[in-house]
């Protein structure tokens, strides 16, 4: 009997190694599926390249023309998060910046991030973010209230047919308990 024993918490502590190293790799493995797939705009036009600058020149701003910018914002989780504005009306090219809020309205410390996503789908690669909390985790005390930037320019370069953008953050806990979706 102390045999099977053995063989059992054995088998029992593969398998827990084996679901700590799915977990571990789950975001990575993300990260290149996305990639692969041209749906995360953090794999594709927001990469960060070691020894290279985020910061794309600023190339003439283009007056002829305004694009309203909408902000959207998701939680995936019991906090507060918002854009201070609605919408904003830029120029291709004119750097802009607007701050989005977050409160953690619970009584314990958490950690979490936001992935940003654009509409249409094809402003994606022209929408050029120089400052975004979505490029690092933030943790925030019980009752914590933050602000945040994003700061970005449009490049001129964007199809003139783009009249308005939407940029979607989805902010999301990290390393906690995340709820399930609506159903």
């Amino acid at each position: 009997m102390d045999r099977e024993n053995r063989r059992m918490l054995g088998k029992l502590a593969v398998v827990a190694a084996g679901m700590f190293a799915f977990g571990y790799a789950l975001i990575p493995v993300y990260k290149h599926v996305c990639e692969a797939l041209g749906i995360n705009v953090l794999a594709v036009s927001e990469r960060q390249v070691p020894g290279t600058s985020t910061a794309k020149p600023n190339t003439q701003v283009d007056r002829s023309r305004v694009i309203t910018v909408e902000f959207d914002a998701n939680a995936r989780g019991p906090w507060r998060f918002k854009p201070a504005q609605p919408s904003i009306r830029v120029h291709p090219g004119e750097l802009a910046t607007v701050m989005y809020e977050f409160q953690n309205v619970q009584d314990r410390r958490m950690s979490a991030q936001a992935i940003p996503s654009y509409a249409p789908r094809n402003a994606g690669p022209h929408f050029n973010k120089i400052e975004c909390f979505c490029f690092q985790q933030y943790t925030l005390e019980p009752g914590e209230k933050k602000q945040w930037p994003v700061a970005f320019v449009i490049d001129p370069k964007i199809s003139k047919d783009v009249k308005t953008i939407t940029l979607s953050y989805t902010f999301f806990e990290v390393g906690g308990k995340t709820p399930e979706a609506p159903g």
